[in-house]
């Protein structure tokens, strides 16, 4: 079969290499290009560990706090509050105890498969050197945050998570660089980073085009219902194929609205500064908890990023957002590069209220499939995702229950 993947981002080239497994021709269409939005910037961590939904109950006792700051951890552009407000209805939904459980759910049974998924397709693109198994830190200087997230380390466990609890001489052990200020840390053995986002995410790609893949830049701007769907972009763009798959990040809302889905998609912008060539700070990537940021030691430089900003996809970049991280990091760690070294960066995370993707077909075509909607998780789920995309698209049960991913589920 012919098959079209919209979107060329890790998880539209992580799809590719599954359905070419699978012996399908497969198109690549992307309007700017491979790895063009999140996939370029994003932290880097494949952080299978994190089972627990942003929508929760004591999320929503914080909610105020953060948004009485402008420059804070959660903001919202007043500008871009009305158009926002669908969403956070559905947030605040997600947020009920019964909600929230059925999210985890849904999120652990994804990100079981994560790993496996991603060791899988590296050692058969010969790509190993991309992923770094050196664990993750989650680092408080708060003590009772501390204690709570022992309490998150035996739900963890339920679902066979490895989480060592340590304090702070074990920490900065692992790591000399992070100041005194520090009560200790969650350690997750298992949990691992990659070399570099926008450096795997092209590795793949071009192996991908070494297979058979055809790479086309086109704006597909609408999906027919026929039994072979046809795209359709501008100036009478048009191409016909047996199956479609929706990868489109940020993009994939308009499309899955002409699929008959009413998804409640937005985007949280994502900031961070990275400093190229600054290398062995830190040895594995350390979540600042309680501070809204986080440090990975890629192989082409320190990152730091965080915070969640909504504000839709056309406004610029705040990058003051960026330099208060930076200043926050400057008390907790070390030795960081000055910040006028470094290369300032934001992007789109496509976020859904429940922080869950959207994987399954669509209601209008069977023949059309949904992949899309990872939110901080697009690198971790990415190869996970491609994997179940691939079992739809063969008519195979899938390797987990995709009710919690369905559109429909809205």
């Amino acid at each position: 079969m012919k098959v079209a993947i919209i979107g060329a981002g890790i998880v539209g080239t992580a799809t590719a290499h599954a359905l070419l497994d699978e012996g399908h021709e497969v198109l690549i269409l992307d309007k700017e290009g491979p790895a063009f939005g999140p996939s370029r910037g994003n932290a880097g961590w494949v952080a299978h560990t994190d089972i627990l939904p942003i929508a929760s109950p004591k999320i929503m006792r914080q909610v105020p706090k953060f948004l009485a700051d402008p420059l804070g951890p959660l903001a919202i552009r007043p500008a871009y509050l009305p158009r926002l407000l669908p969403w956070l209805v559905r947030f605040v939904l997600a947020a009920r105890p019964a909600a929230y459980e059925r999210s985890i759910q849904g999120l652990a049974a994804l990100q079981g498969l994560a790993l496996p998924a991603w060791l899988k397709r590296l050692e058969a693109a010969g790509l190993k050197q991309h992923l770094h198994r050196k664990g993750g830190l989650y680092a408080f200087t708060d003590a009772a945050m501390l204690g709570h997230a022992a309490g998150i380390a035996k739900r963890q466990a339920e679902f066979g998570i490895k989480v060592e609890m340590i304090g702070p001489e074990d920490l900065r052990q692992l790591e000399p660089a992070l100041s005194e200020r520090f009560a200790g840390a969650a350690f997750h053995p298992d949990a691992a980073h990659i070399s570099d986002p926008l450096a795997l995410t092209t590795a793949l790609f071009e192996a991908a085009l070494a297979r058979g893949a055809v790479f086309e830049k086109a704006e597909v701007t609408g999906i027919s219902t026929g039994e072979r769907p046809a795209l359709v972009g501008r100036d009478g763009w048009q191409r016909l194929v047996d199956r479609v798959v929706v990868a489109a990040g940020a993009w994939s809302k308009p499309l899955a609205a002409a699929m008959g889905d009413a998804v409640p998609l937005d985007t949280e912008r994502g900031y961070n500064v990275s400093f190229p060539g600054v290398t062995g700070l830190t040895s594995r990537p350390v979540g600042f908890e309680g501070h809204g940021f986080v440090m990975t030691p890629l192989d082409s430089g320190l990152r730091i990023g965080g915070a969640v900003e909504f504000g839709g996809l056309e406004a610029p970049p705040n990058h003051a957002r960026t330099k208060l991280l930076y200043d926050k990091a400057t008390t907790l760690v070390n030795g960081l590069p000055p910040y006028d070294s470094g290369t300032l960066w934001m992007g789109f995370r496509p976020s859904l209220p429940d922080s869950l993707p959207v994987i399954g077909k669509a209601s209008r075509n069977p023949h059309v499939v949904y992949a899309f909607g990872h939110g901080h998780y697009g690198m971790t789920q990415s190869t996970a995702t491609a994997d179940l995309v691939a079992a739809l698209i063969a008519g195979r049960p899938p390797a987990i229950e995709l009710g919690h991913f369905s559109a429909q589920r809205f």
